[in-house]
């Protein structure tokens, strides 16, 4: 499906990029466009592919942009199939503190960038989102709720046989840029102790490869207004710091600082309320848009007196992983690999 294809990834410098590139770079896809703001990691991008991919690197087309700015988005996008939306501020506290910051990339970027799609005749839009976004207690995870909000309301503006617009949503990826194994693992390499900020909070994990599979999930059985959840495995951040010193033999010390702002003690993929008409998939959830239009006097007598029987799926109710369990996840990780290599 995507041969000779013009793939966009927005944010397309950050891990979830490199996956994708890795995935697709060596198929017949067409042309994959790194849409981004920061030139710098864009060279280093362009010189680790031309050196590990020389024969496909050439397919990569680089763009310096800002989701925050229509007009660098809409210049990207001449000729673009298909989109895959990653551009985001993530990182909790920085939104905590700096929460229009949020809303001007997670929510005015992603109106910016479906505008642009539905404008240009984008096929294809998979928009990324995060497990912060249900039950949001954080900027970070209010921002992408109305993220989520936007993707839904535009996909009601445009027919799906011209562009389809739907979400994924999903909890922390292993190794991504920013988050906690990587830090842990240079506190073992400097001989510190491991900060853990508070051993019983459970979060769900998942590996790169897994999140490019929800994307690629939802690219193939998505409708247009959808949100997409994978049923995934979680841990304690305890159990997590175990099993990283256990891989890297270190005898470090746990330090428990305590939560930081805006975190919550478990994550929810998907609420009690969207339960209610959440579909099961098998490995996947799909939450599909709620269709009705604003006329609400059409449903006051239309409620639904069959609930779905599934119930909220958070952290602290999926299955959670022993120190084993996520050892072996781990070690499915290149960069765990190679880590561990370095070290001894």
């Amino acid at each position: 499906m995507f041969k000779n294809k013009v793939l966009m990834i927005t944010g397309g410098t950050g891990s979830f990029g490199n996956a994708v590139l890795n995935r697709f770079l060596a198929t017949d896809i067409g042309e994959i466009r790194i849409f981004s703001r920061d030139e710098k990691k864009q060279d280093d991008m362009r010189h680790e592919f031309q050196s590990n991919m020389p024969e496909v690197a050439d397919k990569i087309k680089f763009f310096i942009g800002d989701v925050r700015d229509l007009a660098s988005v809409k210049n990207a996008m001449h000729g673009v199939d298909y989109i895959f939306h990653a551009a985001a501020l993530k990182q909790v506290p920085s939104c905590e503190f700096f929460p229009m910051e949020a809303v001007k990339t997670n929510v005015l970027g992603t109106d910016n960038l479906l505008t642009a799609a539905i404008d240009e005749g984008v096929k294809t839009v998979i928009c990324l989102s995060t497990d912060k976004a249900a039950y949001p207690v954080n900027a970070m995870g209010t921002s992408k709720a109305m993220m989520e909000k936007v993707i839904v309301a535009k996909s009601r503006t445009v027919s799906p046989a011209k562009t389809k617009i739907c979400c994924t949503r999903y909890g922390n990826v292993m190794c991504s840029r920013g988050s906690v194994i990587p830090l842990f693992i240079e506190q073992i390499k400097a001989g510190k102790q491991l900060t853990v900020t508070e051993p019983k909070m459970t979060r769900f994990i998942m590996s790169l490869d897994e999140a490019v599979d929800l994307v690629l999930y939802a690219f193939e059985n998505a409708e247009s207004g959808d949100i997409m959840v994978q049923k995934a495995p979680a841990c304690t951040i305890g159990v997590l710091a175990e099993a990283v010193k256990e891989l890297f033999n270190a005898k470090s010390e746990t330090k428990v600082i305590g939560i930081r702002h805006g975190e919550k003690m478990y994550e929810t993929l998907l609420t009690n309320e969207e339960c209610a008409h959440a579909l099961d998939m098998g490995n996947f959830y799909r939450v599909p848009a709620d269709k009705r239009d604003l006329n609400y006097d059409k449903y006051f007598n239309q409620g639904d007196n069959k609930r779905n029987i599934l119930t909220e799926f958070n952290s602290n109710n999926t299955d959670l992983l022993t120190v084993e369990q996520v050892k072996e996840k781990l070690l499915t990780l290149e960069y765990i690999r190679d880590e561990i290599t370095n070290i001894q």
